[in-house]
């Protein structure tokens, strides 16, 4: 997969202690993944690097919202989205990214894609579970909220008029098995 460069950190020139980068993740940055569940999205990123001898310390923050379409009407809605990621990236002899929490990436290294990070925690931050805000407050209104609402159950157990009357005598015997203890 090709790098996009506006996530490429070169920290070989920067000094030691903390520098912010500030970036704006729209929807091309998720088609680039080829991520789709997103209609659009509006997010702010902050990434925090403090650079020191052996180590780098990275810190992603993130705020905004993402337009997704809600589970139960599929009707789009923008969901607020919050959340951070810290990892630490340190030197060695290859590239390993097993854990993600700490990577190594090889000595003579000068810079360091942080795409993949972004992309993993903005998209783990969406709820699994999406549900419109108006369902809940019961201010949508919405063709497929109607038929769902015209075919939920009744509280009697599904049972409308008249269907006591066509059911088979024989299982009136089985209820008093139930009742007769």
């Amino acid at each position: 997969m090709k790098q996009l460069k506006e996530f490429v950190i070169p920290f070989i020139g920067l000094k030691l202690g903390e520098h912010t980068f500030d970036f704006k993740i729209t929807k091309t940055f998720f088609e680039y993944f080829e991520y789709e569940d997103f209609n659009n999205s509006d997010i702010n990123l902050e990434v925090l690097l403090i650079k020191k001898n052996t180590m780098l310390e990275f810190t992603l923050s993130f705020k905004g919202c993402v337009n997704v379409n809600c589970d139960v009407t599929n009707e789009p809605y923008d969901q607020n989205i919050t959340g951070s990621f810290h990892f630490i990236v340190k030197f060695g002899d290859e590239f390993n990214d097993e854990n993600e929490e700490l990577i190594t990436i090889p000595h003579g290294s000068y810079e360091f894609n942080i795409q993949q990070y972004i992309y993993e925690t903005i998209v783990l931050a969406v709820p699994t579970k999406r549900t419109h805000p108006g369902i809940e407050a019961g201010t949508l209104k919405s063709d497929i909220l109607n038929k769902l609402e015209e075919l939920r159950p009744t509280d009697d157990g599904n049972k409308t008029d008249g269907e006591d009357e066509n059911i088979d005598p024989r299982w009136d015997k089985l209820k008093n098995l139930l009742t007769d203890k």
